[in-house]
């Protein structure tokens, strides 16, 4: 058994949650409170935070200010750029700590961390003054380790009641839940309601990205989907407490290509769709087939290859099945994150949801290199292929062993053998 297998069996969480604190509570000490001498805005929710922290980053450059960041895919201070390879959305309180001193040190005017359930209930973030509150949306993960969904919606919270202001998505359920102080500024956005202090309209999606209008003001995303609409939103009303523009925001966010792993689209010469998305919970599969089922053209497959990550909520496993059998042609289960639980019992999992469409195509592939190569070998042209739950993970943990891994990587060189072997047919 994994030390940490072992602690989580003998020390309940109150005790880790104890020392998670104190830790906290040092690390500011022995760096000095950095936060004071920064303005912090925290982006929270179930899906879309690190798109969210990487668009309000890049309007706050637009804007001239020096940024620092902190996501599940990446860190940045100022000019310098790194992976997150930690597998932690966010750092320990001695890692963030630092990182903060280190982007006040680099005299960066904003930082934009993007804050887990986990570090808000473990006081990871203990000692940070927010400017900013930024909430995405709240559905089911995590019950491995919250319980309840109420638990989960009260961990998030707190991000709130630190804050001075707030941003949440009015679409989402019960979003007057965190506007927690009638006193403090909470901005609403919304795709639906138009009594929203931040409202799309004129919405235009397709495969290369998708168009909106906000206050008169055109805004052209290269990303697809719905809710990247939605993350966009977040950052504007983030960009409309700071005073800034919204004609300087709007080509902040034209001029990003794309997020990695989220909604990347990989080129190929099959002239198929093939998308790399993180899509890791039941609400982010529905608005995923959301987005690409109104492009998928009659006559084409849709091809899904995914898993769930082990030694986490098993309830959400079959309904992630479910919802992938109601709406892909073509279903391949696979390793995606086993950590210490069996992969049997994982893919077991998902497929109780899958078998519920008894006349529904599906395979189970463990190896999840042959996966994908299973899915591109059965793609046709204009066939959407969907990889989701790995982004752009750079390691897959396979027990204690946690192993190099790029789904773009993978995908491109199993399409390159591919082409390799029709010519040499």
């Amino acid at each position: 058994m994994h030390i940490k297998q072992i602690a989580s069996k003998f020390f309940p969480q109150a005790v880790k949650n104890s020392y998670h604190f104190l830790q906290a509570v040092l690390a500011c000490i022995i760096f000095g409170f950095p936060s004071r001498h920064i303005q912090v805005i925290g982006v929270t929710g179930t899906n879309g935070k690190t798109t969210t922290v990487q668009f309000i980053a890049k309007i706050l450059e637009y804007a001239g200010h020096r940024v620092a960041l902190a996501s599940t895919i990446n860190f940045q201070i100022g000019e310098k750029k790194w992976v997150n390879d930690t597998k932690f959305t966010t750092l320990s309180p001695w890692k963030l700590q630092k990182f903060l001193y280190d982007a006040v040190k680099e005299k960066c005017a904003y930082v934009v961390l993007e804050t887990s359930s986990h570090a808000l209930d473990q006081s990871r973030v203990w000692g940070i003054q927010y400017a900013i509150a930024v909430m995405t949306n709240v559905t089911r993960e995590h019950l491995d380790y919250h319980k309840t969904m109420a638990e989960y919606r009260k961990a998030k919270c707190r991000l709130f009641h630190l804050a001075k202001q707030a941003v949440v998505n009015l679409d989402m359920e019960d979003p007057l839940y965190f506007c927690v102080d009638a006193k403090k500024k909470a901005l609403l956005y919304s795709t639906k309601d138009h009594n929203a202090h931040i409202f799309a309209e004129h919405i235009e999606l397709d495969f290369s990205g998708t168009e909106f209008v906000v206050n008169d003001v055109h805004f052209h995303l290269h990303l697809p989907g719905i809710f990247n609409i939605e993350n966009a939103l977040a950052s504007l009303g983030v960009a409309e407490l700071l005073h800034i523009d919204f004609v300087s925001a709007s080509k902040a966010l034209e001029s990003i290509a794309n997020v990695p792993g989220r909604m990347e689209l990989v080129s190929n010469t099959k002239k198929a769709d093939i998308i790399i998305d993180y899509a890791v919970t039941p609400d982010a599969f529905e608005k995923l087939y959301a987005s690409v089922l109104p492009l998928k053209i009659p006559g084409t497959k849709i091809i899904h290859v995914f898993g769930a990550c082990g030694n986490r909520d098993r309830g959400k496993r079959p309904q992630m099945g479910e919802i992938a059998s109601s709406y892909a042609d073509i279903i391949i289960l696979t390793n995606e994150d086993p950590f210490y639980e069996d992969s049997e019992q994982i893919i077991d999992d998902i497929e109780k949801g899958v078998t519920k469409k008894k006349d529904k195509s599906y395979f189970r592939i463990f190896d999840r290199r042959e996966a994908i190569r299973k899915a591109l070998q059965l793609a046709e042209i204009g066939d959407i292929v969907l990889i989701t739950g790995k982004g752009a993970e750079v390691t897959m943990a396979l027990g204690e062993k946690h192993i190099p891994w790029s789904e773009r990587q993978v995908i491109e060189e199993e399409l390159l053998k591919e082409e390799k072997t029709a010519i040499s047919i």
